[in-house]
């Protein structure tokens, strides 16, 4: 188990309690699952975590071809990092930044500066907990971080705290950017350099919680269509979540 989740066996257990609280049991009279809810939760996360197609998943859990899209579909927004719902205090430090994401669905994707239709996924994580707190809906690989972190709303997830980004962000009043070189040339004055090296290593974390997430192969190469890519991040997002809790 924790090969394909990154849990333990408690902090599996309180993932399917989660997903069964928010409705991923089974209701009513309708057709019933053929698998349990924590071999259905498990079956999602070796989805996301081998990228396998639903068939070969199919054929790992000995059921039908249609049984995985069925479960995929009716637990990952159930598996989805819950939002932000209250208001951080002024002492919180937030981190925000973008991963381009491969994902099939041209709908949602563009042409990006990794050669691949991609979409922009933002990620915000708390710099002391270095949990993730936010997860963005997808924007188009060719819009810029600054551009992404707007149009998502992250105002909303944000609001109240101190968020850091990286020169991407140019132009947003809402976020802490490193000092920039002049345009005219010349380096930085002798008080901007430790700033910016603090800056910097705090930083750090944003990215390291990336390679943790992409850790799940999905996030390499997403076949899901419409929100299919955003419930793969967060359901990874809250994942990672709770093997850091511990």
């Amino acid at each position: 188990m924790p090969v394909f989740t990154g849990l333990s066996v408690r902090q599996f257990r309180r993932l399917v309690r989660i997903v069964a609280g928010r409705g991923g049991e089974q209701t009513g009279t309708g057709r019933r699952w053929g698998l349990s809810p924590a071999d259905r939760v498990l079956l999602i996360a070796v989805y996301y975590r081998t990228d396998l197609t639903l068939r070969q998943v199919a054929l790992l859990f000995g059921v039908s071809k249609s049984a995985p899209h069925r479960v995929v579909d009716h637990l990952a927004p159930l598996l989805a990092l819950a939002p932000a719902g209250k208001r951080h205090g002024p002492d919180t430090v937030l981190i925000v930044d973008g991963t381009l994401v491969p994902t099939h669905d041209r709908k949602v994707t563009a042409p990006s500066k990794n050669y691949r239709y991609s979409v922009n996924m933002q990620v915000v994580i708390d710099a002391n907990t270095r949990l993730v707190v936010a997860v963005g809906r997808p924007v188009p690989g060719n819009h810029n971080d600054c551009t992404a972190f707007r149009d998502w709303g992250a105002d909303n997830a944000c609001r109240g705290a101190n968020v850091m980004a990286d020169g991407g962000y140019q132009g947003n009043q809402q976020v802490i950017m490193p000092y920039r070189r002049p345009r005219e040339g010349g380096g930085l004055l002798t008080w901007q350099v430790e700033p910016n090296t603090v800056h910097k290593k705090v930083r750090a974390r944003v990215e390291h919680a990336f390679a943790h997430m992409k850790w799940w192969n999905i996030l390499r190469n997403c076949r899901r269509k419409r929100h299919g890519v955003h419930y793969a991040t967060s359901g990874i997002a809250l994942m990672r979540n709770l093997a850091m809790a511990g």
